[in-house]
């Protein structure tokens, strides 16, 4: 079975985008983004929120030549070959290949093609992650730390959401970017009464 996992890049004070909608002070320098490009090389398939399909569309048009470093092309190409699953009821056709649209996301369908996936998925956006985390479908959390503080904006995790997380990996990376890898730590049913 394949596994769900949510990454994202956030700032110390745990936001995604600042109050402005900017996230350029989370851009990953070169260790950071070969970092990246082995976290993401076994992904087969990619849920985005419309919001962040629009971001990382950029990849499908990305130069693949010599005018860009080695570890830029990289992540170009495991972008591409991976399938994508925008989760939008108002985007309409998609221009980029291996990519369909959702009105709506489906539990149940996720957990489905969690069964049946040959590689790992991952779920991007903060909206779109939170509803898979309440759902418990969430395998692992992976975080980019940046090491900056940016006083508000968009969280990476919805409020309210309580989890119970087993740490299962930190580690500096680089610029002062630290790495988290997590793993949710499902509660059983109290059997008290």
């Amino acid at each position: 079975m394949a596994e769900l996992i949510y990454s994202a890049i956030a700032s110390l004070d745990g936001y995604v985008e600042d109050a402005q909608g900017r996230f350029d002070w989370a851009a990953p320098d070169e260790e950071v983004h070969r970092f990246v490009n082995d976290l993401e090389r076994p992904v087969g398939t990619y849920l985005y929120g419309r919001r962040m399909f629009e971001t990382m569309r950029y990849w499908d048009s990305n130069p693949t030549d010599e005018s860009v470093p080695a570890f830029v092309r990289d992540f170009t190409q495991i972008w591409r070959k991976a399938d994508k699953i925008v989760y939008s009821r108002t985007l309409g056709a998609v221009p980029t290949p291996r990519t369909r649209v959702e009105r709506s996301f489906d539990p149940i369908q996720v957990r489905a093609l969690k069964a049946t996936a040959g590689h790992d998925l991952t779920v991007a956006g903060a909206d779109l992650a939170g509803q898979a985390l309440a759902w418990q479908l969430v395998d692992e959390l992976h975080l980019f730390v940046v090491p900056v503080v940016v006083g508000g904006g968009k969280a990476w995790l919805p409020k309210r959401l309580h989890l119970d997380l087993e740490l299962l990996e930190a580690r500096p990376v680089a610029s002062g970017f630290v790495f988290l890898r997590y793993r949710p730590v499902r509660r059983r049913p109290s059997t008290e009464s």
